[in-house]
């Protein structure tokens, strides 16, 4: 029998399209890479707010570099990412606050549904350039991802509550606890730098709690994106390649 597999949660907001590739590529290789995956709806507004981070929109240079990274990143993950035409008013203007409101209450509900609700909602701004922000639009990336009529009503119904505005209130606070936005990893609640965001932990490294935010607004050479992110744990026997570049944290406890 092998070793049991870790849990590793990923704090995302569906309006970060380099959350979307790190989703897809932890979805796609989790049971390769012996790891339980927990996707943790996240308020990108509040991480803003709480790191001091600007969207590229309002920084023309990261946006141009943004536009050019991401078409070289959705090739190599075979993710069907298309930049929105308007990015000013979906991104910054319209945000996703009943988005994640509502994938809180999915997973507060019907948790099994998570993962192909977060990825229609994704697939609609990044890939098809469709709204996310009214509740229509929301409905309908529910129905398609597999909730009936009745189930993507209620959970809509839900948002409003006071029970899903903590909850998700909570769940960005934690994010932001990590340290996601800012330039550091912890490593056993020390903090440590990681300038060069080449992932370069000594290998054989102890980690009980391993945590790596990363600016996703921050623009970094290509060549960079696809040097590859290590989680080095006491009980793992080898490296396992995880993800290359999340903008989010991903957290991995004993």
């Amino acid at each position: 029998m092998g070793p049991l597999p870790r849990t590793l949660e990923l704090f995302y907001d569906v309006l970060s399209p380099y959350s979307w590739l790190c989703f897809e590529v932890l979805c796609r290789y989790q049971k390769i890479w012996n790891i339980k995956l927990q996707l943790q709806p996240t308020l990108i507004a509040g991480i803003m707010k709480d790191s001091g981070n600007k969207p590229p929109g309002l920084l023309p240079r990261k946006g141009q570099y943004l536009k050019s990274e991401l078409s070289l990143l959705k090739q190599h993950f075979q993710v069907p990412l298309k930049f929105p035409k308007d990015f000013f008013s979906v991104i910054i203007e319209k945000g996703s606050v009943s988005a994640m409101r509502f994938l809180t209450a999915v997973k507060m509900e019907n948790p099994e549904m998570l993962e192909k609700v977060s990825r229609e909602l994704w697939m609609r701004v990044w890939s098809r350039d469709q709204d996310i922000s009214e509740p229509q639009s929301i409905l309908a990336a529910a129905e398609k991802a597999g909730l009936s009529a009745e189930q993507a009503q209620g959970l809509m119904e839900m948002i409003s509550t006071a029970e899903v505005k903590k909850k998700l209130k909570e769940v960005t606070e934690v994010a932001c606890k990590y340290g996601v936005g800012k330039e550091h990893v912890e490593r056993n609640s020390e903090p440590l730098c990681y300038r060069s965001r080449e992932g370069a932990l000594h290998h054989g490294t102890s980690f009980q709690t391993f945590v790596w935010p990363l600016d996703c607004l921050s623009p970094w050479p290509m060549w960079m994106a696809k040097l590859t992110c290590y989680l080095a744990l006491t009980e793992w026997s080898c490296w396992h390649t995880c993800w290359e570049r999340s903008g989010w944290a991903l957290c991995l406890r004993p």
